[in-house]
């Protein structure tokens, strides 16, 4: 058991509501809602953190509660009539049957959104400031705006308290409406809801006074805000602190749940979600300065990744509650494992940001390595045992690889996992080694435990040969190699050296580098970064329309920022068409995708990154001496049923990961657990 584990087992009850423990999960956005309701997948995403012991789960967060303030760009949830109660009391019902509490997130986004879409009304605000992030201009609110939003405010209370939720919150938090009215930085006003901070604090008063007077006073309110926008013109920490004494004072507010920073423009999100660059609990010193002015319960999270910490969060009193919303992505059942004693079990958060960066580009939040977050209905957190026990044979130790071994092996099944290298993690123990992704270590390292503690056959430094794998007499063979440097198509491509190269200390370039990206992704960029840290005069360029493109929102402005710290020269909409010696240096040829003009580099050395190509020499040779002739049957993948070659003489063989085709570390685990959990 971890030290303080009883501060976090503690209950804690707020205006007679008693939340069983002290660990919850704040409202966030997953992109699963449906028609702005939050249907069967939404529910079940957070019953399952239900399941898993967790005190309070919130929901649905940025929850409109106006027709101009759009649930469609993020598949948020409405609150703007009563057609949603119904779906509230489902949702209620499901996470109240597993005993945890169930809050929801109410907002206005203000000029935090589009105008483009949904009902295509203008955006509105305190002033009529340009947001950098969504890049809407809103329109000045008048008085008729002022007193209708406030009126949908307290309408929306009253629908979450007639659905059955346990309570709710306002965000004033990450820039929206109620603290574009706090901050400096957008609020311009000369009337009574502008200049000083007693008039800016208005419009949030009357809207929770409204919500108040909705609901009644034995019903739940709380606030999340900002302890610090952590911006020049904006909220300072002394300012926040003001405006939580304040609300609390009122009375307005049961809660208050604390967060840093702002989500005006892009570096300003990236540091209010902090990723794995970041320390753990960065700003945890804002809650505790909170805490010791009201007496109200204090909320946080941010960058909470372990229960050790949380823990002591609580047990020294700097917070109330303590929020692990992206740990209970990683593993809805942490309170439950720690509870059982198992907390090394736990799947730790590895701060990879995949989950929000997925969100920001209009996807679903999935969580790089737990391929069933957000998948309930079809891919079990728990692996249900076999009704028959067969042999299998899994080749390649990295992610998908030992998914493979896991899920298997708690399926009941023998198991032989073979490695060449020896130590597992495959490709990630590459990524690790740039700079500040070095945890995403910790995915291979909780996989690897597991496969230990299920009683795998692990062949670290032993390569698999057919006669091998032969040997094995196996019913089932998971091919999961992974893939080798692609050198790309450029003419001459056999003078340059791939990131892969760099990272590993194979090659150690001096001088002059040019980079050259083609996928997009964290490769490059980190490439980019230990080269300059090493002394490098370092051009990356790209055939996309910027740098790290396919890098989402909580990490692609800290890539940048280092870059331009670093005084790596970037350059987009290049594609490398051709290198050369010339003495004991290299041309690069470039051209720019947009005019076909042409341009040379004269440079030390040339590194590439075009992806990886499989690993599929032992996959071509095993094909014919299976009985499925390596195919993987797609339809009953999808299904969720066995594959149909199961049960025959001989071998079924399958490849996952990387030796099927390069694409991600939740890729691969995705296909190995939705491939093995019907073996």
């Amino acid at each position: 058991m971890i030290a303080n584990a009883e501060a976090l087992l503690k209950p804690l009850t707020i205006k007679g509501l008693t939340i069983r423990n002290r660990v919850m999960s704040t409202s966030h956005a997953p992109g699963y809602g449906k028609d702005g309701k939050p249907q069967e997948r939404y529910q079940l995403y957070h019953m399952e953190k239900a399941k898993g012991g967790i005190g309070l789960t919130m929901f649905g967060g940025s929850s409109s509660v106006a027709i101009d303030s759009p649930a469609a760009p993020w598949a948020q949830i409405s609150v703007a009539d009563d057609s949603v109660i119904p779906y509230f009391q489902q949702f209620a019902d499901r996470v109240h049957g597993h005993g945890a509490k169930l809050m929801i997130q109410l907002t206005h986004m203000g000029r935090r959104t589009k105008w483009d879409t949904e009902n295509w009304f203008p955006t509105i605000s305190a002033s009529a400031r340009r947001e950098p992030a969504s890049r809407t201009v809103p329109r000045a609110m008048d008085k008729n705006d002022i007193r209708r939003v406030i009126n949908s405010f307290a309408d929306a209370a009253r629908r979450c308290k007639q659905g059955g939720l346990d309570g709710c919150e306002i965000s004033a938090a990450h820039g929206h409406l109620v603290d574009q009215f706090w901050s400096p930085s957008i609020n311009e006003r000369t009337d009574e809801y502008g200049g000083g901070l007693e008039n800016r604090m208005r419009f949030g008063i009357e809207v929770l006074s409204a919500m108040r007077e909705a609901v009644g006073d034995d019903y739940v309110i709380g606030m999340r805000m900002s302890g610090d926008e952590l911006i020049a013109d904006g909220l300072s920490h002394e300012e926040c602190v003001a405006i939580a004494s304040e609300y609390a004072k009122r009375g307005l507010v049961d809660f208050l749940n604390i967060v840093g920073g702002q989500a005006r423009d892009h570096i300003a999100h990236a540091i209010s979600l902090p990723n794995m660059s970041f320390p753990v609990a960065p700003f945890l010193y804002l809650p505790s300065a909170i805490k010791r002015e009201v007496e109200v319960p204090i909320f946080h999270a941010q960058r909470v990744t372990d229960l050790a910490t949380g823990a002591r969060a609580v047990a020294e009193g700097h917070v109330d509650m303590i929020a692990m919303t992206r740990a209970h992505i990683a593993d809805p059942h942490l309170v439950k494992k720690l509870m059982e004693g198992r907390d090394d079990d736990i799947r730790q958060c590895v701060g990879a940001g995949y989950c929000i960066d997925r969100i920001y580009v209009g996807g679903d939040a999935l969580c790089l390595q737990n391929a069933a977050t957000g998948r309930e209905a079809t891919m079990p957190h728990v692996i249900e045992k076999a009704n028959e026990f067969r042999k299998v044979v899994v080749v390649g130790a990295g992610p998908g690889g030992l998914e493979a071994a896991r899920v298997c092996a708690e399926r009941g099944h023998s198991v032989v996992l073979f490695e060449k290298d020896s130590v597992p993690g495959g490709q990630v123990n590459i990524a690790a080694k740039a700079g500040w992704r070095e945890a995403l270590s910790g995915i291979p390292r909780w996989l690897f435990a597991q496969v230990q503690k299920k009683g795998v056959d692990i062949r670290l430094g032993t390569e698999a040969t057919e006669a091998a794998i032969l040997a094995e007499n196996p019913d089932v063979v998971i091919m999961a190699t992974g893939g080798l440097p692609n050198a790309g198509h450029a003419k001459g491509h056999e003078h340059v050296v791939s990131t892969w190269d760099v990272l590993t200390g194979k090659v150690e370039p001096t001088g002059t580098v040019l980079l050259y990206d083609e996928i997009g992704g964290h490769n490059a960029a980190s490439t980019a970064e230990a080269l300059a840290k090493k002394g490098c005069l370092v051009e990356l360029a790209t055939h996309d329309l910027q740098i790290a493109q396919e890098v989402g929102t909580t990490n692609q402005p800290i890539h940048l920022r280092e870059l331009y710290k670093l005084g790596v020269v970037m350059t987009p909409n290049m594609e490398l068409i051709e290198i050369y010696p010339e003495g004991n240096r290299l041309i690069a040829a470039l051209r720019n995708t947009m005019t076909d003009a042409e341009e040379e580099r004269v440079v030390d050395r040339v590194v590439v990154d075009y992806g990886t190509l499989p690993v599929e020499g032992l996959f071509q040779s095993l094909r014919t001496r299976s009985v499925n002739d390596g195919e993987t049957d797609l339809d009953a993948l999808i299904a969720g049923q066995p594959q149909r070659w199961s049960g025959q003489p001989g071998f079924a063989l399958y490849r996952v990961g990387d030796a099927w085709t390069g694409r991600n570390i939740h890729a691969a685990l995705y296909d190995s657990l939705r491939l093995c959990k019907d073996l």
